[in-house]
């Protein structure tokens, strides 16, 4: 009895199943369609082939000195900043900087923002 009840399930099962024409099985044409406000922007610009839009990559330090500090692009006043003073530092020194004030860090090492257009 067990074994009919089994292939009378087995029989439902497999009539009831339906398979999806390929049609509707599209893939996503294409992101930025999809994508709206900073997230297109940030699309568009790695399409033209900015792949640091937002300037969040380390920037290495160079000589630092007064004349001549490191320069941090930012679209705004201000930006946070974090310098490692020392090869084997474990962690990060911190400072915000100001627009048209150069800062210097505990290490020595000066920096300045200077203008960057907005994403």
């Amino acid at each position: 009895m067990a074994s009919i009840c089994g292939r009378f399930a087995l029989r439902a099962a497999r009539q009831n199943v339906t398979y999806t024409p390929v049609r509707f099985c599209k893939m996503m044409s294409d992101p930025v369609e999809h994508a709206t406000g900073i997230e297109k922007r940030e699309l568009l610009a790695k399409q033209a082939g900015n792949d640091n839009p937002f300037d969040m990559k380390v920037f290495k330090r160079g000589a630092g000195t007064k004349e001549k500090p490191n320069q941090i692009p930012s679209a705004f006043e201000a930006r946070i900043v974090g310098c490692i003073c020392e090869e084997d530092q474990t962690y990060v020194q911190w400072m915000w900087l100001q627009k048209d004030q150069p800062r210097r860090c505990e290490c020595g090492h000066w920096f300045q923002l200077v203008e960057k257009a907005p994403v």
